[in-house]
């Protein structure tokens, strides 16, 4: 008996659990993966990670990840909006209303990203669309090394309401005309609705491009919806081609650095110490305890850039020597002194140089 009750105390308090957890809805800060104290841009982060890792068509196999997409979509739509995050910290999940959390803002987030994922936009194949519109922004060096996040203000035109009626969906359609008895004649004709007028205003709207850690020059960043408007469809996409300005310092090639360091004759004589300060102030330590001579080349292995698909993974940076020889004259001397200190006889090569041999 005592068996019985215990086995009864023990699936009753299983279920008022699981009630609490139906009740208190979905913990959004826990499927993103962030604290409370989280700002708008570590939420961001933590979404676009994610939602790269679980997204379904990468996750063929696994019956459970349109519902974890799906969560992930809801945390990020709450989290992100300071209206709807405000209610979920006061109320959780049920005080939102319902439809506000859909799940699904991974397309106008990503927009074509080129992460391979099908079946976005095949819906929408047949609906008007608006031009999209490419403009280039230019960011530095070190914004493509560590990451930033760039505001843009876009004056996007939106339709609004506009006394009258104008003509739309037009189509041609086959019209039978009859010309007297048994006789019809059938022929195309355009043939369009009444439709509410509408106007364009220009609004204000702030974006907010995130720049990732390896980015490349010429990677095509979206926002969906964000184009020329149509009036009878929807808009195109803004995108935005990054530009990388050119840096006094650095040269970039792939996820490989380069850069060049002028010495004295002395230095690459005797040898040197130096710190190379890198695109995140971080210093490189360089040193050299033999001869260097001019066009010789240094590799420092994971001092370059970031890889965009593994940030962990970093190119190499690639040091070319000029060397600086000293001006004015020498004395017969100080020439004489150099010959036997060097002990290198005179020597005057000529080769094709630009064909390697």
């Amino acid at each position: 008996m005592a068996t019985i009750v215990c086995w009864n105390t023990a699936f009753l308090l299983q279920i008022i659990i699981l009630a609490v957890q139906v009740l208190a809805g979905r913990d959004f800060y826990a499927i993103l993966g962030v604290s409370k104290s989280a700002n708008t841009n570590q939420i961001k982060r933590a979404y676009r990670k994610l939602a790269k890792e679980h997204h379904p068509d990468k996750n063929k196999n696994d019956p459970d990840a349109e519902r974890r997409f799906q969560d992930l979509g809801a945390a990020y739509e709450v989290l992100s909006d300071e209206e709807k995050r405000r209610v979920y910290d006061r109320h959780g999940e049920e005080g939102l209303g319902k439809g506000d959390t859909h799940g699904d803002p991974f397309s106008s987030f990503f927009g074509d990203f080129g992460f391979g994922f099908g079946g976005m936009r095949e819906q929408e194949q047949e609906i008007p669309r608006g031009g999209d519109v490419l403009m280039d922004l230019e960011v530095t060096l070190e914004e493509l090394y560590s990451g930033n996040f760039v505001e843009v203000v876009r004056y996007k035109p939106v339709a609004k309401p506009a006394r009258g009626t104008r003509r739309c969906n037009c189509r041609m359609e086959m019209v039978t005309t009859q010309l007297g008895p048994g006789r019809f004649q059938m022929s195309q004709q355009q043939v369009c609705d009444e439709c509410p007028n509408v106007k364009f205003v220009p609004e204000e709207k702030v974006l907010e491009i995130e720049i990732e850690p390896g980015m490349r020059d010429g990677q095509i960043y979206p926002f969906v919806a964000e184009g020329e408007p149509h009036v009878d469809g929807e808009p195109g996409d803004l995108k935005f081609r990054i530009k990388q300005s050119k840096h006094k310092m650095f040269e970039r090639r792939g996820d490989d650095l380069y850069t060049n360091v002028t010495i004295s004759l002395t230095d690459a004589l005797v040898g040197f110490e130096m710190n190379i300060e890198h695109l995140d102030k971080h210093k490189v330590h360089v040193s050299r305890d033999k001869i260097t001579w001019s066009g010789a080349r240094l590799r420092k292995a994971g001092e370059g850039m970031p890889n965009y698909e593994n940030n962990n993974v970093k190119g190499a940076l690639f040091i070319t020597f000029d060397v600086e020889f000293p001006k004015g004259a020498l004395t017969e001397e100080q020439k004489e002194g150099l010959r036997k200190l060097l002990d290198q006889e005179s020597k005057q090569t000529v080769y094709n140089g630009l064909q390697g041999f």
